[in-house]
């Protein structure tokens, strides 16, 4: 009879190492669990900057208007006809 507790004992213990210490102990999934919630808030940041890009790129694709605000805004480009008139302000002394 103590032969076989001795080895129940063991096989408890054995399991408990497992758990606690052992590969897929409950420190290493509660990291991954960590890593997994990490992951999802970076992803919905991402995922609502791709949503803004299609949109753009969507936007592009269709109508010139934001084709030529963008050519107005990055390039400086003027339409014909149209006079350009540049302010510069002085810096404070």
């Amino acid at each position: 009879m103590r032969i076989l507790i001795a080895i129940l004992l063991i096989l408890f213990v054995t399991l408990q190492y497992d758990l606690w210490v052992g590969d897929g102990s409950l420190a290493t999934v509660w990291h991954l669990k960590q890593e997994v919630k990490k992951q999802k808030a970076e992803n919905r940041k991402l995922e609502v900057r791709n949503r803004a890009l299609e949109a753009e790129v969507e936007d592009l694709k269709q109508g010139l208007d934001a084709l030529e605000e963008r050519a107005r805004d990055e390039m400086g480009m003027i339409k014909e006809g149209e006079t350009f008139i540049q302010i510069i302000e002085e810096e404070e002394k």
